[in-house]
């Protein structure tokens, strides 16, 4: 299948990606929007290089490519599609209305949509501790997102830190602290701190 051809799935999970700016398991697409990208429409998309999808634990992660970006920018001025229903006609009069101000405004579509730092690391914490809201070390979260500027981990951080059930603590056992876990340290209120915890939901 041609680009052309793309299903509304196919073109939603692009938009979603695009918004979301960071990898995004099957799981945490359909949380949030409602979608899955599986079988045929994961193929496609792959095949097109528009997504890249990693297999990691048994689960498929998703991220969107440089390709992929490019067409969500062409959807901006697309028709809406085909049997698309009321809902894909508000979708594509808001991506036109988005079009028009990126055109008036000198803008680029990522302008809008910056990478979501804190959602890559809350992220990388679920996988770490597969949902069981067990503390963390920071050294072991900077490890997996490695690439990522210490500036931004830590900034990130700050932002976890002011939600509820978002807990960034020091070990209370300093003797147990490594020389990475000492380094990886990010300071809150003049403390270090060497663990993150979220509360799994209930």
């Amino acid at each position: 299948m041609s680009e052309d051809r793309l299903t509304l799935t196919e073109r939603c999970v692009l938009l979603v990606l695009l918004a979301e700016a960071r990898e995004l398991t099957n799981a945490e697409l359909h949380a949030l929007s409602g979608l899955k990208l599986d079988g045929r429409y994961r193929r496609n998309l792959n095949d097109l290089g528009l997504v890249t999808s990693t297999l990691v634990h048994r689960a498929y992660v998703h991220e969107l490519t440089d390709r992929g970006a490019v067409r969500c920018a062409a959807e901006l001025g697309a028709q809406r599609p085909a049997r698309s229903g009321a809902a894909g006609g508000a979708l594509y009069a808001v991506l036109a209305g988005l079009g028009r101000y990126l055109t008036d405004s000198g803008h680029a579509l990522a302008d809008l949509f910056p990478p979501d730092v804190a959602g890559q690391v809350e992220a990388a914490y679920s996988h770490v501790s597969e949902g069981s809201g067990a503390p963390v070390r920071l050294a072991v979260l900077r490890e997996r997102l490695d690439g990522l500027p210490r500036g931004e981990f830590d900034r990130a951080l700050a932002v976890l830190a002011r939600r509820e059930g978002v807990h960034v603590r020091s070990e209370a056992d300093q003797k147990t602290l490594t020389a990475a876990d000492l380094d990886a340290a990010v300071v809150l209120g003049g403390t270090p701190r060497h663990l993150l915890t979220i509360e799994a939901a209930r």
